[in-house]
Formats: C-alpha cells, structure tokens, sequence
C-alpha cells in the first residue's frame, strides 16, 4: 500500500459531516479499498472503544448520531483485504467483531488486542 493512501484516509476522517437538523460524527474511506473503524471515547465518567464499522471504498458512514459530547474522539482504521491501518498514539481495547469495551488498561489480559488511535479534535462542535 503507499504512503499517501492513508493520508487521504485521514484527512478525510477528521471531518463530523451533518446537516444542520442532525448532529453526530461521519467516518469516510477516500480509498479504493473497504475499511474496517473503530472509535475511542471517553463519555465523561469512563473511556471505552466500540467497533467496527464497515466503510467501503469511497463511502461515508455516521457511526455516531446525536449531538457529540466529548471535545475528543480516537479513530483506529484497517483495510482488513490488503493490510494496513491508520493509526495513532492513544492506545485503546479492541475485539473481533461488533464490540463495545469499557476502559483501556489490560487489554490483553481482558481478552482485547491493544490498538493505537489517533485522536480526533472536534473543537467542542455539536457535529
């Protein structure tokens, strides 16, 4: 895979698309390839991960409706076909399968690969 495949992956994620009737944060894949999404959050009392969302190539998908309400999120992202990820610095549990985890200590020990996310500014916007 290039080097410049996920910068597109990147850029393109780090933007909440919604209309101004709806709130909530979009994930899109500028790639040819599908891509598999987790997210990082913490909810104001715990941090916790949730995944995976399928995003095919050149696709949108909100993987969170409402109103955001932390300042930050954490994006993990992999071409599960042709191997890759965009990843960061803030390390998060992840599963196989849909999986919704609690906390970020003991990942391996709990059962959970351990993954590093990228964090992702929203600037304190509802969307």
């Amino acid at each position: 895979m290039s080097r410049i495949a996920p910068v597109l992956f990147c850029a393109a994620v780090l933007a909440g698309f919604a209309s101004p009737a709806a709130a909530g944060l979009s994930v899109c894949n500028q790639t040819d390839h599908p891509a598999a999404v987790a997210l990082g959050v913490y909810d104001g009392t715990e941090w916790g991960s949730q995944g995976w969302w399928a995003v095919g190539g050149g696709d949108c998908m909100e993987i969170l409706s409402g109103p955001l309400i932390a300042r930050y999120y954490y994006l993990y992202a992999v071409h599960r076909e042709v191997g890759g990820a965009w990843n960061g610095n803030r390390s998060f549990c992840v599963g196989q399968g849909q999986v919704h985890v609690v906390g970020r200590g003991d990942c391996v020990a709990r059962g959970f690969d351990n993954k590093r996310f990228f964090q992702v500014d929203t600037g304190g916007a509802p969307d």
